[in-house]
Formats: C-alpha cells, sequence, structure tokens
C-alpha cells in the first residue's frame, strides 16, 4: 500500500456490529409498544455476561440528553487460551434529540496513537492491553469526547442475526472469490444479490485482493443497505430472538432499567432518521495511519455537530498538485471503445446469448482507462416472498485503474427492488425518466425502467465517480 494514499473513510460495523444496531432499534419499538416488560428483557438480556468495569471512564448524562456510545467489535480466537482478543471495529455513535440525522465515526483500526501506560502502537492494539477500559481511555484521549456508555460484541453471533431478519440484499460491485486457507472462503458474484449468513459474513470480512479503505466501504454500504430494508415491524416480531443474540454475544456497562430506557428514548426518538457518516481522514502509511491534531478536532466537531462529510467515501490516488490533475484528467468519460469495434455491445450481445430475454440495455461510455472486468453476469434474483418469486437479472461490471474501484449497470425483471424504494430526486433527462439516489453529496445510484424492466448504474463503493459521471453513463445507456 503506497505510504502517501489518502485516508478518508469508515470502518463501519465489522462482523457483528451490525447485529447490535439493529437490535438497538428492535429494542427501541418494543419499548414504544410494551413499555417495562420489554425493558426488562433487555436488561436481562446485557446480565448474560458480566457487566464491563471500565472503571469511572465513562461520563453520566442527564436524562434526554444526548449520548456518545462506543461500539467495539471484538474478536477472541476459540484456539488460543488467555487470547485477550482485537478491536477490529471502533465507532463511536452520537445520538442527540436536537439534531436531524445519527452520527458515525469510525476509528481506523491501525490509527497511530498514543496509549496511555503503553506508548506509541496501533488504536486496536488498546483492547489486547488493556481491554475495553483501556481502548475507552486512549479513544478519549485521541478525541477528547466524553462517552457515555460502551457495547462490546463478539462477531460470533452476525451470521445467527443478519439470518434472523431475512437476509439482506446488497448491490455487490464485483466477484468476490477465495479459496486460500489465509483467508476466509468466499464465492459471491456480482449484481443485486440476497447475502444471508455465511455469505453476508464472508463479504464484509473480506481482506484478500484488498485494502482497509475500501474494506471499510464496503462494510459501511452493507449496513446501509440492511438499514434499509429491515422495517420496525420486522424487528418487533423478531424481538426476543434477536435480544438472546444480541444478550449471548455483547456485554456493556447498561444493565438498569433506568439506563435502557433512557437510551431507548433517544433511540425511538431517532429510529426514523439518517445515519451521517463521518470520513475518517488521515494518510495510509507503511505501518499505521496518521491524523493531524487539526484534522482530529474538525472531525470531533463534525461527530458532534452531526455534519455529513462532503465528497467520496475516500481517495486512492496519490496526493499532491500534479497527481490531482493528472487523476481528474483520468476520470473524463470517453466513448466506450476496448478491443472490439463496441465492447459494450458484446456484452449485451453475450447476454442475450445466455437468456436474457428482455431489452438489455449497456453503456456506450465509460471513464477513461476502464475496462469491462470479464462477461456480463447472468443470473435470477430470488424474493423474499411466500410465492418463490424469481426476477431475471444481468450485472456489466466496470473495472476503473484503482484497486477496488468497480461500477456497473444492472437490469432485472423486479420492478421493486429494495435499493429503489426511496429516491432522492426524480428528473427528466434527455427523454428518459430517471430516478437518483444520493448519498451525502453523492450520487451513489442512478436508474430508469420500461415496461418489461428496471435497470440503473451504481457508483464504486468509495462513491468516486462524480454527478456528472453518473448521469452521463446513464445517458449512454443503449439496447441492441
Amino acid at each position: 500500500m503506497p505510504p502517501e494514499n489518502e485516508y478518508r473513510g469508515p470502518r463501519l460495523f465489522r462482523k457483528l456490529l451490525l447485529g447490535g444496531v439493529l437490535v438497538v432499534a428492535a429494542f427501541a419499538a418494543a419499548t414504544a409498544v410494551a413499555a417495562f416488560s420489554e425493558v426488562d428483557k433487555v436488561v436481562e438480556a446485557f446480565k448474560q455476561n458480566d457487566r464491563l468495569d471500565l472503571g469511572g471512564e465513562l461520563s453520566e448524562a442527564d436524562a434526554g440528553k444526548p449520548r456518545t456510545i462506543l461500539l467495539l467489535g471484538s474478536d477472541i480466537r476459540v484456539d488460543a487460551p488467555g487470547d485477550k482478543g482485537r478491536s477490529d471495529t471502533i465507532v463511536l455513535v452520537r445520538l442527540d434529540p436536537s439534531k436531524k440525522a445519527t452520527a458515525m465515526m469510525s476509528l481506523p483500526r491501525d490509527l497511530k496513537v498514543d496509549i496511555p501506560g503503553v506508548g506509541t502502537d496501533r488504536i486496536n492494539a488498546a483492547f489486547s492491553y488493556g481491554g475495553p477500559k483501556l481502548t475507552v481511555k486512549t479513544v478519549k484521549q485521541l478525541t477528547g469526547l466524553r462517552i457515555n456508555h460502551v457495547v462490546n460484541v463478539d462477531f460470533r453471533g452476525f451470521r445467527k442475526a443478519v439470518d434472523r431478519i431475512g437476509c439482506v440484499y446488497v448491490d455487490v460491485d464485483r466477484r468476490y472469490f477465495n479459496q486460500d486457507q489465509s483467508y476466509a472462503a468466499i464465492d459471491v458474484k456480482p449484481g443485486y444479490r440476497r447475502l444471508c449468513g455465511v455469505d453476508a459474513l464472508s463479504y464484509v470480512r473480506f481482506r484478500h485482493e484488498d485494502n482497509d479503505l475500501v474494506r471499510g466501504a464496503r462494510q459501511q454500504d452493507f449496513l446501509r443497505q440492511a438499514k434499509d430494508q429491515v422495517g420496525a415491524d420486522k424487528l418487533f416480531d423478531d424481538r426476543d430472538e434477536l435480544v438472546k443474540i444480541f444478550g449471548k454475544y455483547a456485554s456493556s456497562d447498561i444493565d438498569s432499567r433506568k439506563t435502557v430506557l433512557s437510551l431507548l428514548k433517544l433511540a425511538v426518538f431517532s429510529a426514523g432518521r439518517p445515519i451521517q457518516e463521518i470520513h475518517f481522514e488521515g494518510e495510509i502509511g507503511p505501518s499505521y495511519v496518521t491524523a493531524s491534531n487539526d484534522k482530529l478536532k474538525k472531525l470531533t466537531q463534525q461527530f458532534l455537530g452531526v455534519e455529513d462529510t462532503k465528497g467520496p467515501r475516500g481517495e486512492l490516488g496519490a496526493r499532491g498538485a500534479k497527481k490531482k490533475k493528472k487523476q481528474k484528467k483520468s476520470n473524463d468519460l470517453e466513448l466506450n471503445l476496448e478491443d472490439a469495434p463496441d465492447a459494450g455491445r458484446e456484452q449485451a450481445l453475450e447476454a442475450v446469448a445466455k437468456g436474457v430475454k428482455y431489452p438489455i440495455y449497456y453503456p456506450t461510455k465509460r471513464t477513461k482507462g476502464a475496462l469491462f472486468a470479464g462477461p456480463p453476469e447472468v443470473y435470477v434474483i430470488e424474493g423474499r416472498d411466500d410465492k418463490g418469486s424469481k426476477y431475471r437479472s444481468y450485472r456489466m461490471v466496470t473495472k476503473r485503474g484503482q484497486i477496488g474501484e468497480y461500477y456497473g449497470l444492472q437490469g432485472t425483471t423486479w420492478r421493486d427492488p429494495p435499493i429503489l424504494a426511496h429516491p432522492s430526486e426524480e428528473r427528466e433527462i434527455g427523454g428518459r425518466e430517471y430516478k437518483l439516489f444520493y448519498a451525502g453529496d453523492r450520487l451513489r445510484v442512478i436508474s430508469w425502467r420500461n415496461r418489461d424492466a428496471v435497470y440503473w448504474v451504481s457508483n464504486t463503493l468509495l462513491q468516486s465517480l462524480s454527478k456528472k459521471q453518473m448521469i452521463e453513463i446513464a445517458r449512454s445507456a443503449r439496447t441492441l
């Protein structure tokens, strides 16, 4: 990994953190309907594991006031007796009733910090040296924030939590494959896919041929799609099982009815509000991720103010004016001409040969230097309903010049997939009706439809394509 690459992306909810957030939402729904009887279930769930001993590192917060929660995703090796584990994920969550969103900021595990009583090391080493207590102390010293609560989650329950909520439909940007025993086995193909326990866990944990920046963006994207798909009714119906899963694999300082009720009131208030992600700004070096004091202060202010970070989730290019100018030029669109006179049309003809019988759109423009990452994927999406619905689908994947930079064009006979449920904007461009979906100030997805199917262009995981590029690629789409 180049020493001067800029890091601007959170590592969100590796392993079981997703289950934790969903269960908190379930607790909120349960509290709103069933009051104290449900609160007591939550209290008992937290008591299944030993209460975290944090030695006075936490700050008290008045009822109804903002609270900062530190979520830790730890991994204890069952084949290593005495192993204290590592905090693979360190996420700060801000619940503030005066704001219109919930703030989340992830600290990269390789962040260079001064661990009190230990010295300079990666921030995730604080957990190995002194568990959650030393991690809290390190985060407080680094950010200047007051921490009100800590939840430590073991990733082993992730698979059960995902299965319990009915799996998650994910817009998979490329093929994820590995059978090397050095990494988790995985074979997830590109396209709009329903990922259940094992595949979901392998997908969010994928390390092979990847880097921290892209991996963190993939985990954040999984969380966003899960949150959009799992409604309060589903969470309420499954609250007892989710509480059991969460109680078995989580520990916290939260162990009283008063504390739980106060948190749940904040959760109920925040349940329908969006998540604003604070992108961690730093630089990736050969051994550490580093960040200046000025950047840390800026991030803390954004977190407390619940301010969405603008721009892409990360930048993989080297820094410097000349590099930036060259990178900007490489982002220009060009006619989609590769080895064949019209590679996009060749993709469409191959999709027809594989059995696609409805109109196939293919891009006639691409970002400069990009190539199709193999033949189109033609497959069937399985619906979640009881009717056994199946939808014919295809995906064309385009690979840019950077690691982990893939964008795609999707077509499916599924008229109302969850990914297209809540458009940010609808607009007519060039005689075609589009639906636009934003993440912050970035255009994440742009879609259109005809009487047979729906189609969309997906941005890269880092959301590195500009709005103009996304619209031009969609406008360039043609049928055979």
